[in-house]
């Protein structure tokens, strides 16, 4: 491939595409984003795509920058390593790209706590640069699909597109969310004393760190070394998860509240998720036909209130990442998917 092939032009960033860590079907390309806001050392972001073509002439003869595009976001303590979702969405029609968020996987650098940032609307700037590549690139229908706390990230920028820069925003035809971090994982009393807590706290000290916690049986469940059939990198995606400070999760809850209020992504939008939670619990055979890191009633009761057209599915017995359950159950999300890219963006 010539030179020119790995280069898409974005406002301010001259993208430069390598083979990617996942091997030569795949190319990343890193976006420098300048000094960061939350003080630490300079920030960057990485955007993914899967191209599995050995030439400029075998892409364009498969159309594939005419393709409506998927943009998928990673969750916290996470980044794109799904192999098999970028096979299987390109099978189906669509280009592939993915977004290592700011201090997320292959954008982490020295001198920064991972995954750390106070305000969320900070990362409209990875998001809009992504964005702008991947339209410029001359692909149409792009449809951001959102990971945990990557279906917040998504679903709140695509609310402040839409009201504060509708010509990004008209590049966007849907929204897909695969178990949107929308409430914390906590239930009655101690829902409510976190939510009280946490912003007290992150006022008066918003660089302690939290407790430590567990994604409990989670990480155990999906990697191939434990319970699972999944490979990752454990230094980009820790089984246990990373550790946070409380003015990090005080950015989630203050986007949490939003959410609850009621927003409006502006496009269809489509939220799945298990039907069934074993939140924090150690590993077991519930581990692997339910969410073990999110409450799923919390999920179906706020994806209710993301906009006018919210198409809510249930899947039984998947993962935290349906994506990433078990052979049947992920084929019915993908199957759930394809059926909604087919009615709302082809």
């Amino acid at each position: 491939m010539t030179s020119d092939y790995f280069s898409v032009p974005t406002p301010g960033t001259d993208l430069r595409w390598e083979e990617d860590i996942l091997g030569p079907d795949f190319q990343a390309a890193t976006m420098p984003l300048g000094d960061d806001p939350d003080r630490e050392t300079d920030i960057f972001a990485t955007l993914i795509r899967y191209l599995p073509y050995s030439s400029a002439d075998e892409a364009a003869a498969d159309g594939f920058f005419s393709r409506p595009a998927l943009l998928f976001v990673h969750g916290m303590s996470d980044y794109f390593f799904q192999v098999h979702v970028a096979e299987r969405f390109h099978a189906e029609g669509y280009a592939v790209y993915a977004l290592d968020l700011r201090k997320c996987g292959r954008s982490h650098r020295p001198g920064q706590v991972r995954h750390h940032i106070t305000d969320l609307s900070l990362y409209d700037v990875e998001l809009n640069a992504s964005l702008d590549a991947i339209s410029e690139a001359g692909h149409h229908g792009i449809v951001p699909v959102g990971h945990s706390t990557g279906g917040l990230l998504v679903v709140l920028w695509l609310d402040r597109l839409r009201t504060t820069d509708p010509e990004r925003h008209a590049k966007v035809t849907a929204a897909m969310l695969n178990s949107p971090w929308l409430e914390l994982p906590f239930k009655g009393i101690s829902l409510a004393i976190n939510k009280f807590a946490i912003p007290l706290i992150a006022r008066v000290a918003p660089d302690t760190w939290t407790p430590p916690t567990s994604l409990g049986g989670y990480g155990l469940s999906i990697h191939k070394d434990e319970h699972g059939e999944w490979d990752f990198d454990l230094n980009f995606k820790p089984l246990s998860g990373v550790e946070k400070k409380f003015s990090w999760v005080n950015a989630v809850i203050e986007g949490q509240k939003k959410v609850h209020g009621g927003i409006d992504t502006g496009v269809p939008t489509l939220s799945m998720y298990s039907d069934a939670s074993s939140v924090s619990q150690p590993y077991g055979p519930e581990t692997d036909s339910s969410d073990a890191v999110l409450y799923t009633d919390a999920i179906a009761k706020y994806s209710a209130r993301l906009g006018s057209t919210v198409v809510q599915r249930e899947i039984p017995s998947a993962r935290h990442d349906v994506y990433l359950s078990v052979k049947p159950v992920r084929d019915s999300a993908f199957d759930i998917s394809v059926d909604f890219l087919g009615q709302y963006v082809n």
